[in-house]
């Protein structure tokens, strides 16, 4: 049992027999009252997503996940396929089970396969950046420098991102996955 003031995102709880993955955890001190923490929960198994508080002291019962090291193959109309890297098995993952995480899905992208104590596989770790490219921005600014504004840039996979002005269709940038957020140029990260 630990209490949920504990709790971070990717860990895995049994609640009312019903396996719940935090996506989002923040300590919350609202201007009057007790200290709560303010959840984005998802069910595993339905993927339905609530926004839920607890009381800092709320116990819950942590679920023991194991790890296994996979690499991202390609979607079917239902299913994100994985491989493992050193058996060559394949595993399908529900696509609406990936709902956050597709986003940053591209191809032969190295993850971690999350399986519960009976071999359930129940989720994905993603890296903490993908390398992905530009889609669609609007032009880049000749002299802008990375403290002005920004603006939104659409990445391969959909995802939109806030970049600085000088970024250009087609380049390839390191994104957070933790936040979509952007990090810098592949080739000027890689230097």
């Amino acid at each position: 049992m630990t209490q949920a003031i504990e709790l971070k995102k990717g860990m895995i709880f049994n609640q009312d027999g019903k396996l719940i993955e935090v996506l989002k955890s923040n300590h919350h001190k609202p201007g009057k009252g007790n200290t709560v923490m303010q959840m984005d929960l998802r069910d595993i198994i339905s993927g339905a997503v609530v926004h839920k508080t607890m009381r800092p002291s709320e116990k819950v019962e942590l679920v023991e996940v194991s790890l296994k090291k996979a690499q991202y193959l390609y979607d079917d109309e239902t299913n994100y396929i994985f491989m493992d890297q050193q058996t060559y098995e394949q595993y399908m993952i529900p696509k609406e089970h990936l709902e956050q995480e597709s986003k940053f899905l591209m191809p032969n992208i190295d993850v971690e396969l999350k399986f519960t104590d009976e071999g359930k596989l129940i989720g994905i770790n993603l890296p903490s950046t993908v390398k992905m490219k530009v889609k669609e921005t609007q032009p880049g600014i000749k002299g802008a420098t990375a403290a002005a504004g920004g603006k939104p840039a659409t990445m391969e996979t959909g995802l939109v991102v806030t970049v600085p002005d000088f970024i250009n269709e087609g380049e390839e940038l390191i994104i957070g996955t933790e936040n979509g957020d952007y990090k810098g140029r592949a080739d000027s990260v890689s230097r």
